[in-house]
């Protein structure tokens, strides 16, 4: 039952930085006017900086430190697949820096490590949150700016919902992105669910993946059909998580299909039946639309697998039913695979393509620069969601 809903994604945000701030408090800066009014003085430091070649300056005021790193996704290789690493200088203040190369116009991720202990930027409020650690964001602009840039054009909205959860036993979140006039109107709208990777939340796909600017953007340009995107929580809110018994339907498939469908069937203006659904998600998420979206082709018929955990070359005795071209012609509307090019689950995905390939199956595979990174997500969802819903 839908207890509470609103959009509060926002808020929450502020008020985890403000609670875990104090964490990671630098020590203090030189003395002067502006923040920190009763509560000593205000540290002047930047960081990060964006310049206009699109180069950025990271900064982290630590004098008593001797080693300082700073690791960013832009640095990501397929040994290190989310991020590599950089050792930052010392100047004669204290202050370790370390200037960036021009930087692609999109969300990237950083964080410091001090003598060996990891940490977010602690003057930076844009925080990417985790289940279990946290880092730093920030947004380099683009000119023009890219489709997953705020631009001026209708938005839409994100509600936050919470409810008890049986699957899971536990109170369970996920976001909801309405399209413009979504509030307005009396239209029902197909659903993509789109889940994220492991370790993130239920904001994930808003926070650094930006899907509620996407789709504005690309509504507004007229290249997607106006759609609702359901953003669950892939994960357990329960200190003692439930072990499904041998058998049993494991909880995210139990959770997706019997809780939050009907859910959002009865809460929103959905229209009904699998060709009003798709199904994607990064990383884990792809291999929850592996292992969940495409065991269910009854409600879903369009899929997408961004970076996605698992897939392989076994979809024929995976999936008999759906392994022929007629079958698949029948069930599956679209099958998108995108992945970056310095991740090591670009093995798995090829072989995904060669399988598909092989069994003359209708399918997208694309790979760009990165690693196993938002940058490329944003990117998956802005191919993707065109190709949804399209008639005929």
């Amino acid at each position: 039952m839908l207890t509470l809903r609103s959009r509060r994604i926002l808020s929450l945000l502020v008020l985890t930085v403000a609670l875990t701030a104090p964490l990671f408090a630098q020590a203090p800066g030189p003395s002067g006017p502006g923040r920190g009014r009763g509560r000593g003085p205000a540290d002047t430091l930047v960081s990060p900086e964006v310049h206009p070649d699109r180069t950025v300056t990271f900064r982290l005021r630590a004098p008593q430190a001797n080693d300082v790193v700073l690791t960013g996704d832009w640095m990501a290789t397929l040994d290190a697949s989310t991020g590599g690493t950089t050792k930052m200088t010392k100047d004669s203040s204290g202050i370790w820096s370390f200037t960036s190369p021009p930087l692609e116009p999109t969300v990237h991720l950083y964080f410091f490590t001090v003598d060996g202990m990891t940490m977010a930027d602690p003057v930076n409020p844009d925080v990417k949150l985790r289940v279990r650690t946290s880092g730093s964001l920030v947004e380099v602009p683009g000119d023009p700016k890219p489709v997953w840039q705020i631009q001026d054009v209708p938005r839409g909205t994100v509600d936050m919902n919470w409810y008890h959860s049986s699957a899971y036993n536990d109170e369970h979140q996920f976001a909801v992105y309405l399209p413009p006039g979504y509030r307005k109107g009396n239209t029902r709208y197909p659903v993509l669910y789109l889940v994220h990777g492991a370790g993130d939340i239920a904001t994930s796909w808003t926070n650094p993946g930006a899907t509620n600017v996407i789709l504005d953007n690309l509504i507004a340009q007229k290249k997607v059909v106006p759609m609702i995107v359901v953003m669950p929580f892939n994960g357990s809110n329960n200190p003692a998580p439930v072990t499904p018994a041998p058998g049993a339907t494991p909880p995210f498939e139990e959770y997706l299909t019997k809780e939050l469908m009907p859910l959002v069937d009865s809460s929103y203006r959905t229209l009904p039946g699998r060709k009003n659904r798709a199904m994607a998600g990064l990383s884990a998420g792809g291999g929850a639309t592996w292992n969940v979206g495409l065991k269910h082709a009854e409600l879903f018929s369009q899929f997408g697998f961004f970076s996605a955990a698992g897939v392989n070359g076994t979809f024929a005795t995976k999936y008999p039913e759906l392994a022929s071209a007629k079958a698949a012609a029948d069930k599956l509307d679209v099958i998108w695979i995108g992945v970056g090019q310095q991740d090591p689950l670009n093995a798995g995905s090829k072989a995904f393509d060669e399988a598909l390939n092989g069994l003359k199956i209708k399918h997208t595979y694309v790979t760009r620069e990165g690693g196993h990174v938002w940058p490329v997500w944003r990117w998956a969802l802005s191919e993707f969601a065109p190709l949804l819903f399209r008639k005929g």
